[in-house]
């Protein structure tokens, strides 16, 4: 069968930035899959809630041809673009478990010229990625010359109401307004970058397998293009 990806660009919230949605993602997605069985998952940075590993690079021989065309299209990359990491993803803390930063929407990165990627991989709907206004500043994307302020801001904000409760962040949150989400669907990528404000579309009331074959599983990769 021809291999046919689709490519749909929204421009979210009052700021307007492009957000890539890919259906049909990777040749191939089964060998991902498949791959990702065997792979030696550990906890790996502050802002996943669950085990990741490491990503051979062979996955780039088959989604990098797409990636470089959609970036310098839609993101007008013309001098370079390289991959950071790419890291199998597979959800598996407990709502009561959350560490604060997972308790509210978070960015990668404030440079304007990173981005980030998640790969749909799972064939049960465990959520796709919301995006997310913070509500006293107006933020949509934390740039560096907004960084300070926006901490600044949250801290104040925690200090005067207490800090989230336990758990993933569903909808709207006293802090945080809901702008944009795209849904899960497999084989289906979301490209954005790295500093709007986003997180995970998990719920509190399902129980996430950790299990790369039965859980939500994903490939997120970070990346540099300019």
């Amino acid at each position: 069968m021809e291999w046919r990806p689709t490519i749909d660009v929204q421009y979210i919230g009052e700021e307007g930035h492009a957000v890539v949605v890919v259906d049909n993602f990777s040749r191939n997605p089964e060998r991902w899959r498949a791959d990702a069985l065997h792979a030696d998952y550990q906890p790996l940075g502050d802002y996943y809630p669950g085990r990741r590993a490491h990503v051979h690079q062979a996955y780039f021989a088959d989604v990098g041809q797409l990636l470089g065309t959609i970036f310098r299209n839609v993101f007008a990359c013309q001098e370079k673009m390289s991959v950071d990491r790419a890291l199998y993803s597979v959800v598996s803390t407990p709502p009561e478990r959350l560490s604060l930063a997972q308790r509210v929407p978070h960015i990668d990165n404030s440079s304007g010229d990173r981005f980030a990627m998640v790969h749909y991989l799972s064939h049960q709907d465990y959520g796709g990625t919301a995006f997310y206004r913070h509500k006293a500043t107006g933020f949509e994307s934390v740039t560096p010359d907004r960084h300070r302020a926006f901490l600044d801001q949250l801290e104040q904000e925690f200090s005067e109401n207490g800090e989230p409760e336990a758990g993933y962040i569903e909808g709207d949150t006293p802090l945080f307004a809901q702008i944009s989400r795209v849904e899960h669907a497999f084989n289906r990528a979301v490209i954005y970058a790295g500093n709007l404000l986003h997180c995970s579309m998990t719920r509190n009331d399902i129980h996430y397998p950790d299990d790369a074959e039965t859980g939500r599983l994903t490939i997120a990769a970070f990346m540099l293009a300019r």
